[in-house]
């Protein structure tokens, strides 16, 4: 942080239409939490694409968001972002019966424990341009890095005390159960039916709502948006 800031970074995350949200103060702990990303993660290029200034800066920044007022340590097991210029796919396993096989799906993010965050580019410039549509894949990828802390992708990070585990177990279980049973009836309102999928997708899903939705959060899951509120120390919902 005390090497020189150039004005080109700080005009790259003020083109971040969530980051313009955020008053001076937290815009400048912002650029600094991005500075430090931005230099201990090594960034690569994939399908030809060439790791820029604005493809670090838009990743880190957009990442930034969810540390800006918690203890943490920079995604320190993220030692890799390998970003690709668009949609990727990846084998998955497909089960008919007692029959697995292989079948490509297209993914636009992927995160593993102390694994690289992969993320596909025009997915990422989408989430920096729309701050309104719930959907943010730096957001979604580097919240699962935060459930992964523990060491398990349960859909729970490390939490500060005993009495918010058992409200994160309650109210995460019962908006997870409900999520399940809105998108089986195809009813669902705010959170994307993704997060149906299981606890951590859900709270991925749920932490891009937060950032994303918050009014609408706020207004039909407001027990969700109160525990991630008090998670992430931040009230979402005054800002945009």
């Amino acid at each position: 942080m005390a090497r020189r800031l150039s004005p080109q970074w700080v005009q790259l995350v003020e083109g971040i239409e969530m980051a313009g949200r955020l008053d001076r103060d937290e815009r400048s702990k912002l650029i600094d939490l991005a500075r430090v990303i931005v230099a201990e993660k090594l960034w690569t290029g994939c399908g030809e694409l060439e790791v820029t200034d604005e493809i670090k800066w838009t990743i880190a920044a957009q990442a930034a968001m969810l540390i800006l007022h918690i203890e943490h340590d920079y995604f320190a097991t993220v030692h890799e972002v390998l970003v690709y210029p668009s949609t990727m796919r990846v084998p998955q396993p497909v089960r008919e019966g007692v029959v697995v096989t292989q079948s490509d799906a297209a993914v636009l993010g992927l995160a593993s424990h102390r694994g690289p965050i992969v993320l596909a580019w025009d997915a990422v410039q989408r989430g920096a341009a729309n701050a309104d549509d719930g959907h943010n894949v730096v957001l979604h990828e580097f919240a699962h890095n935060l459930d992964f802390m523990d060491h398990a992708a349960d859909g729970t990070p490390p939490l500060s005390s005993r009495q918010m585990y058992r409200d994160w177990y309650r109210i995460m279980t019962r908006e997870y159960e409900a999520l399940v049973e809105d998108a089986e009836r195809g009813r669902a309102k705010v959170l994307d039916t993704y997060g149906a999928t299981n606890a951590a997708e859900f709270f991925a899903v749920s932490t891009e709502a937060f950032f994303e939705k918050p009014r609408q959060l706020k207004q039909h899951h407001a027990a969700l948006y109160g525990l991630l509120s008090d998670y992430y120390q931040q009230n979402p919902a005054h800002r945009s």
